[in-house]
């Protein structure tokens, strides 16, 4: 009896530890890259989504989706992820005003949190606008930016649209690196959009969101959180209030955008044509590129953690583009990529999260992302892409829609 109880223990700890999908069993068969994260995945939150590409002969795609970990239920401050959304719905707001992106935009002020924006320095013209908010969200995570966006959507209009487009679990309540009161971020700037002429073609009144968004219970993280006095108390950090954007609903947004041709027409973005070419070059640009903003102090893989990490002086791939929008704050590293090989005919999605946070202190600014997540994200995208050269494809893909010409 003892012998086979034996076995039957063996057996069943032998099965257990069996990869349940190949994103499993890539990341189980590379433990000199991946085994301190997948020994306690839980302490790092990670979650992972990665979906393979094969095209047919007329080059339309079928995806087919692995999860590791991936839970909805399980929290995670979303960073700067949130900005495309806001980019998206944006260009969507636009177009159906039948405004231009270029159009002159001015953040007007109603009450003393707020600011009033008629200038950018940033902009060859001296002059703000969707266009140029964009681009400086995709190249190199611009915070101001994205709190010009969130303005121009308001806070309700932002959440039920993404919620409406089937993106469940979305929580937006709020500006991004401006710490103000919960009822202030509920408030939205008045903004009037200015023709060349300089006559105001649009008018938003301050709006207000009377039904504020929260979590319905409290999110406690971390064992401890420092106090603006810089006084670490012993208690965990409460995220209910924070933004929330579950990483199933993040990757198949970035499917949705990049891969609008596996969907019914009427789930795809309002979006022309020239605005999908518009966002795919801005997310797969490196700023050391870009001509109007010009950022003379960032290095080419800045916000291109998947297959690159945090190098600076990485040794570009140059078939590689990546088309991604990153994400980090409190200790969580995030990246949403599509990445492609031109020369070797190789595309793929990843979107994934994890926590680098060894003390599990929240707001020292001891985080752990030059250690744990950087490393993590440069060993993740280059196994994935070293599988997918080698994954047999019974047609190869068409990607001359995704090639452009960065020097302009």
């Amino acid at each position: 009896m003892r012998k086979i109880l034996i076995i039957l223990f063996v057996s069943m700890s032998t099965f257990a530890q069996k990869p349940a999908n190949i994103l499993e069993q890539l990341l189980l068969s590379n433990p000199d890259k991946f085994k301190k994260l997948t020994d306690n995945p839980e302490k790092y939150r990670l979650q992972i989504l990665y979906t393979q590409i094969d095209r047919d002969g007329k080059n339309k795609p079928t995806l087919t989706t692995y999860s590791y970990r991936s839970d909805s239920n399980e929290y995670f401050y979303p960073a700067s992820t949130v900005k495309l959304a806001a980019s998206v719905l944006a260009l969507e707001k636009l177009n159906a005003l039948k405004i231009d992106k270029s159009t002159t935009f001015h953040t007007l002020k109603n009450r003393p949190s707020q600011l009033e924006i008629k200038t950018d320095t940033t902009a060859k013209s001296g002059l703000p606008n969707v266009e140029h908010y964009i681009k400086k969200i995709l190249l190199v995570s611009d915070n101001e930016a994205y709190n010009r966006l969130y303005e121009f959507l308001g806070q309700r209009p932002f959440n039920e649209t993404m919620l409406s487009k089937g993106f469940k679990g979305v929580r937006l309540t709020h500006r991004l690196q401006t710490p103000l009161p919960r009822i202030e971020n509920q408030y939205t700037n008045p903004i009037q959009l200015i023709s060349a002429s300089g006559k105001a073609i649009y008018q938003q009144e301050e709006t207000f969101n009377n039904k504020p968004y929260s979590a319905a219970t409290p999110i406690l993280l971390g064992k401890g959180t420092m106090n603006d006095a810089g006084v670490v108390e012993n208690k965990p950090l409460d995220f209910s209030l924070k933004n929330a954007y579950p990483l199933q609903a993040q990757h198949d947004f970035l499917k949705r955008l990049l891969l609008p041709e596996s969907f019914p027409a009427k789930d795809r973005f309002n979006l022309k044509k020239e605005d999908y070419a518009f966002l795919y070059r801005y997310m797969s640009m490196y700023p050391t590129e870009s001509k109007d903003p010009i950022y003379k102090e960032e290095f080419a893989t800045y916000c291109k953690f998947l297959y690159y990490g945090s190098e600076k002086n990485a040794s570009l791939n140059p078939s590689i583009r990546i088309f991604n929008k990153v994400g980090d704050a409190y200790g969580f590293l995030l990246d949403n990529a599509y990445v492609v090989d031109f020369d070797k005919k190789v595309e793929f999605m990843v979107t994934a999260v994890l926590l680098c946070n060894e003390d599990e202190i929240f707001n020292d600014e001891q985080y752990d992302y030059d250690t744990i997540g950087f490393p993590f994200y440069k060993n993740l995208g280059q196994v994935i892409y070293d599988y997918e050269v080698k994954r047999p494809k019974k047609q190869l893909p068409n990607l001359n829609h995704l090639q452009f010409d960065y020097s302009n």
